[in-house]
């Protein structure tokens, strides 16, 4: 009887384990929980950079704003692009990437590395490597409006390079708050 039992619960545990690959689409396991951490002050538009967080006091925080154990303080950007129509939203680490036929857009795990005037965004996307680079450039131009732009951004995603510009972007209610 204790054979049988050591071996059902054996063939749970086989059963229950994960022995796929970490898509970059999902959270690493190790990162999925939102953790308490210290908040810091807020950065000021195209300054996106990480900064060890502080002993200031805790509060939740989204598994978007943790890499390698630590808080990143980046201001959110949102990234658009013309031909073809591309948008990138980014919080912290995570970027959902959407186009006209995925409007709803896929969210990429990504790590963030900091630029002396904006940020580098490297994941996968579909098997695929995804990157999504900004720099400051004041007068970045979609080139459908008269609208102006304090960022560029460069993205390449399936294998294509494709232009944009970017903007510092305001948090839906609900998402957390660098």
């Amino acid at each position: 009887m204790r054979s049988m039992i050591v071996v059902v619960c054996g063939v749970m545990l086989a059963a229950c384990a994960d022995t796929t690959a970490n898509d970059a689409t999902e959270a690493p396991a190790a990162e999925e929980k939102v953790v308490e951490t210290p908040k810091t002050g807020t950065l000021q538009p195209g300054n996106q950079v990480e900064a060890k967080a502080d002993l200031a006091g805790p509060a939740n925080v989204s598994a978007c704003l943790i890499q390698d154990g630590e808080q990143l303080r980046i201001t959110p950007v949102r990234a658009i692009g013309t031909e073809p129509f591309w948008n990138a939203q980014v919080e912290g680490r995570c970027v959902t990437y959407s186009t006209p036929e995925n409007q709803k857009g896929a969210r990429i795990w990504t790590r963030f590395n900091p630029g002396p005037d904006g940020g580098v965004w490297v994941g996968s996307f579909e098997g695929k490597p995804f990157k999504l680079i900004t720099r400051l450039r004041q007068g970045c131009s979609d080139g459908m409006s008269d609208r102006s732009y304090p960022l560029d951004a460069l993205l390449t995603v399936r294998g294509e390079e494709r232009t944009g510009c970017a903007e510092p972007a305001r948090l839906e209610s609900g998402s957390a708050r660098p």
